[in-house]
């Protein structure tokens, strides 16, 4: 017996980074390959954390202020000694092409410069995704869905300056080239908006709201508010 076909979908999900703009994790990565650091090791530094007192979970938590003081440990945490053991230990230094076949054995943390590292990311992520974003914004036209991100994100002081001393602006970098597939939509304003908060009905930021991805709670929280958004639509 055939089973029924499923409901079209009232509400769709997103993540942010590495989804509707370019995934930070590229500059990581970009940054390894440049300072022959094993490729993997920096985003397993921030994974390994710790979860309640990393300075990168505090960070996306709201519970540290983007500063001097917040890059030096950051900084600790991914020059941190056990980080670099526990990676070795999986072989992720043995098996690497990124590092000179003459460090392929356990040798001191790589020296890593925090604050670069941290705004190439920051860096990264304006710029939308050529796949997804315009699916976004077609999706956002069309008026039949409801549109939720859940992100873990960053707060930025007013002010903040990056690591060249310029100031900071997390608006999303618009190409024409990225968008071109929504030229058809008479409802897509011929300037997108450039705050990538416009494109939902409900947007979760971590950094904001106290509590990060993958804490069941974010997730809890997404659904009550697609729920209650929901409810206003109908």
């Amino acid at each position: 017996m055939a089973s029924s076909p499923l409901p079209p979908p009232k509400a769709i999900l997103f993540d942010i980074g590495g989804v509707c703009v370019l995934s930070p994790f590229q500059a990581i990565l970009d940054y390894e390959r440049e300072h022959f650091i094993p490729t993997g090791y920096i985003n397993s530094a921030i994974q390994r954390g710790p979860l309640d007192t990393g300075a990168w979970q505090m960070l996306e938590r709201g519970e540290a202020v983007l500063g001097d003081e917040w890059f030096a440990a950051f900084r600790a945490q991914l020059e941190d000694k056990g980080a670099w053991r526990a990676f070795w230990e999986h072989g992720g230094g043995r098996k690497n092409e990124t590092a000179p076949a003459s460090i392929q054995t356990p040798i001191p943390p790589p020296t890593i410069d925090a604050k670069v590292l941290f705004w190439r990311m920051m860096r990264m992520a304006r710029t939308p995704d050529p796949h997804i974003f315009p699916a976004l914004r077609r999706l956002r036209a069309s008026g039949r869905f409801v549109l939720g991100a859940l992100s873990n994100t960053v707060a930025f002081p007013e002010g903040v300056v990056d690591d060249t001393g310029a100031l900071f602006s997390n608006e999303l970098e618009h190409h024409p080239d990225s968008d071109n597939t929504n030229n058809d939509l008479p409802t897509a304003p011929a300037t997108p908006p450039t705050d990538i908060r416009a494109y939902f009905d409900v947007f979760i930021s971590s950094a904001h709201v106290g509590v990060r991805k993958p804490d069941a709670r974010a997730y809890e929280m997404a659904v009550r508010e697609l729920d209650r958004k929901l409810l206003e639509h109908a």
